[in-house]
């Protein structure tokens, strides 16, 4: 038996665990008596409001570390703001509030594109 064949085995073996395991609470009452029986899964992260064709790649950014720009330009523009909380209308102050407004409109640009068709 092979490498390959192993894995299957065991990848098998697993599912004819989780299979056990679902039956049995299925006939305790155990899944019925959830809560979100019945109901569409909400994961909470977003996933379902994702346009299908960027599901992939964002879940693919997101298991990997990353997050899509939109999400580090609203980080930006957060650090930005915290950054310059406080501060006189000075030359530095003012260069950085011109680029949280750049930032702001270049976001919502994104996300109005994204919400007319789906992609970017």
């Amino acid at each position: 038996m092979n490498a390959e064949d192993r894995r299957q085995q065991r990848l098998q073996l697993q599912d004819d665990e989780i299979g056990r395991a679902l039956l049995a609470a299925e006939r305790s009452g155990e899944l019925r008596s959830a809560p979100s029986f019945g109901k569409p899964m909400n994961f909470g992260d977003g996933y379902s409001q994702t346009p299908e064709d960027l599901r992939m790649a964002y879940k693919m950014l997101k298991d990997a570390g990353f997050v899509p720009p939109e999400v580090e330009a609203m980080r930006e523009i957060a650090a930005l703001e915290q950054s310059i909380a406080g501060a006189d209308d000075d030359l530095p102050s003012r260069a950085v509030r011109q680029r949280i407004a750049d930032l702001r409109q270049q976001l919502a640009l994104r996300l109005e594109k994204l919400r007319l068709s789906g992609s970017l």
